[in-house]
């Protein structure tokens, strides 16, 4: 077997991210060819993957971008089985990837459409492939949204200190100062903390699911079944109101201020800056 130059060690390493020694060995079952070594370490990735297929991916990272207009933002978790690997500068660097890749997406959801996304060439799937070659873990894109205002507003994210959880919302405003104003952007920022603090289920009633609602009603019936009917009613008809106020964004009472509502604080902010604002829209993703 020929002896292969460290030289040609180290090239590969520094395109593959791999260890010294399985880019060594790589090398010598090619007779130092550095395509098909290439090809071995993709292969030893895929492997992992497959192998690992029904593992849990409860850690990870969020990671959010926005344009440089503003006008379009992302966020997209990438998840992992371990925190030790999740905390890993490898993992950084391809979740850091990961919204390079979603703002490059030009589909504004699906998963499938962040792997198959090509950036300089390379789809994401495959950078996953090459993470996984490293780390010897399952990893996945959790979720992924895409926000592209059409009209005048703003979109606004929040990350958490420890990137375990995040939030991007959209505002609609009345015209382009009211979305330009500082008094809108310290409100958006602090309503996107708000979510992430709170966990709202929707913006408001209509987004909450039919059955989720059905089966609240059926619990606070349960639990006063003893009653006559027509208490058990507005009993009922009570605590979905409570139900609605706690999980329900725009009747949310605000973290910062607890007199107020979310949408009295979104109006209020609005007013100051000389129109009309509203909340369009919002997504909360977390892991861990």
């Amino acid at each position: 077997m020929a002896e292969i130059p460290a030289t040609l060690v180290v090239k590969l390493r520094k395109m593959s991210g791999q260890g010294i020694m399985d880019c060594k060995k790589a090398l010598e079952e090619t007779g130092g060819d550095l395509d098909k070594a290439m090809d071995i370490l993709r292969k030893k990735g895929l492997a992992t993957l497959a192998k690992r297929a029904e593992r849990e991916t409860t850690q990870g990272l969020v990671v959010g971008k926005t344009s440089g207009d503003g006008r379009t933002a992302v966020l997209a978790s990438l998840c992992c089985e371990t925190d030790f690997v999740a905390n890993s500068e490898d993992f950084k660097a391809a979740a850091d990837k990961l919204a390079e890749y979603a703002m490059a997406s030009v589909q504004n959801e699906g998963i499938e459409n962040i792997l198959e996304t090509a950036v300089g060439g390379k789809k994401y799937k495959d950078a996953i492939t090459e993470l996984v070659s490293k780390t010897g873990e399952k990893t996945e894109v959790g979720d992924y949204a895409k926000f592209q205002m059409g009209g005048t507003g703003l979109i606004c994210t929040y990350i958490h200190f420890n990137r375990k959880v995040g939030t991007m919302v959209e505002f609609e405003t009345g015209d382009a100062n009211v979305a330009a104003s500082d008094e809108m952007k310290r409100t958006g920022a602090d309503v996107a903390m708000h979510i992430t603090a709170t966990k709202p289920l929707a913006l408001d009633k209509s987004g909450i699911a039919a059955d989720v609602i059905e089966r609240e009603k059926a619990i606070y019936a349960e639990q006063v079944k003893n009653k006559p009917a027509n208490i058990v009613e507005k009993i009922v008809e009570g605590k979905m109101n409570k139900f609605y106020e706690e999980n329900c964004l725009l009747e949310q009472k605000f973290v910062k201020d607890d007199t107020k509502t979310v949408a009295q604080v979104v109006n209020e902010a609005a007013k100051k800056a000389g129109g009309t604002a509203k909340i369009k829209r919002f997504v909360r993703f977390d892991v861990g």
